[in-house]
């Protein structure tokens, strides 16, 4: 049987598994296993010997410590209040114009997961303290839930990301540059859905309230209540692509920051820092689970050569480089539908990253199409989150508002998908959206 055979079956039984609701570490671990057992004719020894070398080689290295301390930066922010801060904000500068308390909600999910790296997180949190505003001020179910679920998946869109920063870890590329490569991208995400919600809101019969207008004196003490939040993302963005820190350095003070801010301005109290230092533990633990079994799964298909001869097959076949990275982003659209974004990433990159790298996109460098095509997976890994009929998101935000079917809010989200899919197919054409900062 030919490696790409062995490889083939060894993602069947990955998925397999998936289906029967078996953790995703576990599942990859698995596929692993068994490329590893069908190379060497059922010898455990390889497997044993690799497995153990993985998991030192992996867990070791100091620089996967950047994620438990993002984690922690994010979970600070979530218990310490500043969510609310942060929706004050923007509700002062654009509630009292139409359709404003939902653009104050985007714009609060964009400041939180400036912050927080994680989607889910950013809905939970926001869920909280958006949706009771927007329901007081007359917005539909459908549309109160659609906006909060959509900004959500700002969380990964705007660094720091975490999906990000995992897509680094398994393609060598540098945190800093996927960093700034994505703020362009996230930026428009946002201008996206400030868009979405004021054509929203002008198509809805029913008239939907605005806040009183806010006088200069109170935005500017609302501003003053989130400029620290603003110094944080400064300063770990600023300080990673600036060189006076590296990413671990970075996220440790902005951990550190996170935590002082939520003590004074948010009232974190012991309940408090608990659940952030358990919540921290829990999801940095699943990660690394996670990462573990993905080494081995991407360490049994390099054994049967299954990347290298499906790059290799991809190269030959003639076909134009655009249709082959149009099947990619759909079928990563389809695995949206059914497949947390996290086992998206880990599951698909090492297959599909061979196959970008060995292809000509626009004449770009081996650097630009890796930070190019990174951007890009995540981008369509942020719609799976709220890609109907598993988006994680929606499951999140229905959680919170209980009234609302989960059926409207599917429907509410629609348009939220249209702009992200056309803002992919922007990217896809004019790669220098994300490329043209790391240029200055």
């Amino acid at each position: 049987m030919s490696g790409l055979s062995l490889g083939l079956l060894a993602l069947a039984a990955t998925f397999t598994l998936l289906v029967l609701r078996i953790h995703i570490g576990l599942t990859m671990m698995v596929g692993g296993a068994l490329c590893f057992l069908a190379v060497n004719d059922g010898d455990l020894s390889a497997l044993l010997f690799s497995l153990n070398n993985l998991a030192w080689s992996r867990l070791s290295n100091y620089d996967l410590a950047v994620i438990p301390l993002f984690v922690l930066m994010g979970q600070f922010a979530t218990h310490g209040g500043l969510s609310k801060a942060i929706f004050r904000c923007a509700a002062a500068f654009v509630g009292h114009l139409r359709g404003g308390i939902g653009m104050s909600a985007i714009g609060a999910c964009a400041g939180f997961g400036a912050i927080c790296g994680s989607s889910l997180a950013t809905s939970a949190t926001m869920s909280q303290v958006a949706l009771p505003e927007l329901r007081r001020h007359n917005y539909s179910g459908r549309l109160a839930t659609a906006t909060v679920a959509a900004g959500g998946t700002l969380g990964i869109l705007i660094p720091p990301s975490v999906p990000l920063i995992i897509y680094a870890v398994l393609t060598q590329e540098s945190i800093a540059k996927l960093f700034v490569a994505a703020v362009v991208p996230g930026l428009l995400a946002a201008v996206g859905y400030l868009l979405v919600v004021r054509l929203m809101v002008a198509r809805e019969p029913e008239g939907h309230s605005r806040s009183e207008p806010a006088s200069a004196a109170e935005r500017f003490k609302a501003f003053l209540q989130v400029l620290p939040v603003l110094g944080v993302f400064l300063v770990v963005i600023v300080g990673i692509y600036g060189g006076w820190a590296n990413p671990t350095e970075a996220a440790s003070i902005g951990a550190a920051a996170c935590g002082l801010l939520a003590f004074f301005q948010g009232g974190m109290r012991s309940a408090g820092l608990r659940q952030s230092l358990l919540g921290t533990a829990e999801t940095t633990a699943m990660i690394f689970l996670v990462l573990l079994g993905a080494d081995l799964l991407n360490s049994g298909l390099a054994l049967t050569q299954m990347p290298t001869e499906l790059a290799e097959w991809v190269k030959q076949s003639g076909l134009a480089p655009m249709l082959v990275l149009c099947a990619i982003l759909l079928l990563y659209l389809l695995l949206g539908c059914v497949m947390d974004s996290l086992a998206m990433i880990l599951l698909t990159i090492p297959i599909f990253y061979p196959v970008i790298m060995g292809l000509d996109f626009y004449g770009l460098t081996e650097v630009q199409k890796s930070i190019w095509f990174g951007i890009l997976a995540l981008m369509v890994v942020e719609i799976g989150l709220i890609h109907p009929p598993l988006g994680m998101n929606l499951f999140i935000v229905n959680k919170v508002a209980r009234d609302v079917p989960y059926l409207e809010t599917a429907k509410g989200v629609l348009p939220f998908l249209a702009s992200d899919l056309l803002r992919i197919v922007l990217l896809v054409a004019f790669p220098g959206m994300c490329l043209w900062l790391l240029s200055l």
